[in-house]
């Protein structure tokens, strides 16, 4: 089983881990997970566990996790934009073909807010690609 586990054992939080050492190679054959660090995914602060410093080994690890961890956080929140637009056209068809005149009611004026707000931001920062691009 020591085998298959890796050396290194990373609990997600909200922003970012807690970095633990995985062992396997005790007597009694148990799994220990001996905390050595805690990261921060948003400014790429890794700070020590309980005095420790870090060997040139887990600093590896940790960033290396980290880069993976960035690319997957990225990857979703453009899956999840994805999903946005899916829903959009869902709802556009709900409101075309599905929709009574009391559920339109409830929903139009937040939603033509939220899509107004979001065509102004997403006209604007298209405008600023543009004028950077003419620069």
């Amino acid at each position: 089983m020591s085998a298959d586990l890796p050396d290194y054992y990373f609990r997600v939080r909200d922003n970012g881990a807690f970095v633990y050492r995985v062992d396997t190679e005790n007597r009694q054959r148990r799994i220990e997970m001996d905390q050595i660090a805690v990261l921060n995914i948003r400014n790429g602060e890794v700070k020590p566990h309980g005095g420790r410093s870090l060997s040139d080994c887990d600093k590896a690890e940790i960033k290396s996790w980290m880069a993976a961890r960035k690319a997957l956080l990225a990857a979703r929140d453009i899956d999840d934009i994805h999903r946005a637009i899916d829903y959009l056209n869902t709802t556009a068809h709900w409101a075309q073909s599905k929709a009574d005149p009391e559920q339109l009611e409830m929903i139009t004026d937040d939603l033509l807010l939220a899509m107004h707000d979001l065509r102004t931001v997403l006209v604007r920062k298209k405008a600023d690609r543009l004028m950077k691009g003419q620069s």
